[in-house]
């Protein structure tokens, strides 16, 4: 019986140990134990597959200073390096642009034009019978935009000018005198009617169709038509004396008016402001382009 129990209990220590099995069952039956070896069971874990990926990055703020940065380079780089400059001549007075290109349709232009440019405008112009020499001092600093809507030559543009366009004005007198609201005044009487007029639109609305050629890659030519909005005039007119009195001419004798010449200077600058010369300014332009 000791062999027995012996036998049971070595069986028991090496199933635990090598199988690692449930534990061996003792029958004691009176006097007599014996022991009985419990089979191992086999049990097998099926893996369950995971239901998520995990990802190392999940909730983690991660740093943009590199993206900010790299877009804040390229537009600056963009901005720095523009995609053409132009020189150009017009009504608008002689200057130039430079472009961005935002895309294959889209031109960015900011330029500026100006000068004495009134004998494009024929030097002179008349408010009602009284014709005026104008002389002109133009400043039109400008933003716009071209579109190639086609895709090909064709333009069309719009944009806002920031106009300071000064025109000196000298009136003319004919046959002796100057005719103001159908009224003629002796000429030698007022003397010389000088003045000055300007816009009263601070921001100029424009817009313009054109043609824009690539002649080579890098070399274009263009021109353009449209107009801008100036709005209307202000105007002062000054006569040499103008406290001296002034005759009506009827052609044959003068009649006293009871008009000073610097009253018949207010009707004529009463005339050109009703006259809004270049209320539209017309706009014409050619111009070459090199595009880098």
């Amino acid at each position: 019986m000791k062999l027995i129990k012996l036998t049971a209990i070595s069986a028991a220590v090496l199933a635990s140990t090598a199988a690692l099995a449930a534990d061996p069952v003792i029958v004691v039956d009176d006097n007599a134990a014996v022991a009985y070896e419990a089979e191992p069971v086999a049990v097998a874990y099926q893996a369950e597959p995971a239901s998520y990926a995990y990802d190392a990055d999940a909730g983690v703020v991660s740093n943009t200073t590199g993206a900010v940065v790299g877009g804040t380079k390229g537009f600056f780089n963009k901005v720095v390096n523009p995609a053409s400059v132009s020189a150009e001549v017009g009504t608008l007075g002689y200057g130039a642009n430079i472009g961005w290109s935002l895309n294959e349709k889209t031109e960015l232009q900011a330029g500026w034009a100006g000068g004495d440019v009134a004998d494009l405008f024929g030097g002179d112009f008349d408010a009602d019978d009284v014709n005026y020499d104008v002389d002109s001092d133009f400043s039109n600093p400008y933003l716009g935009v071209q579109l190639r809507p086609t895709g090909n030559w064709f333009t069309v543009g719009a944009g806002i000018i920031v106009p300071d366009n000064d025109f000196d004005v000298t009136a003319n007198s004919e046959g002796g005198t100057y005719k103001i609201n159908d009224v003629s005044y002796n000429a030698d009487e007022v003397g010389t009617l000088q003045g000055t007029m300007e816009h009263r639109n601070k921001l100029a609305p424009y817009a313009t169709i054109g043609f824009r050629p690539n002649i080579t890659n890098n070399f274009g030519l263009f021109g353009e038509i449209g107009a801008a909005y100036m709005g209307k005039t202000d105007a002062t007119v000054n006569a040499t004396d103008p406290d001296s009195l002034v005759s009506i001419s009827n052609g044959v004798s003068d009649v006293p008016s009871g008009l000073t010449a610097g009253d018949v200077a207010k009707l004529a600058e009463q005339e050109l402001e009703d006259k809004d010369w270049l209320e539209w300014l017309p706009i014409v332009k050619v111009g070459a382009t090199y595009r880098f």
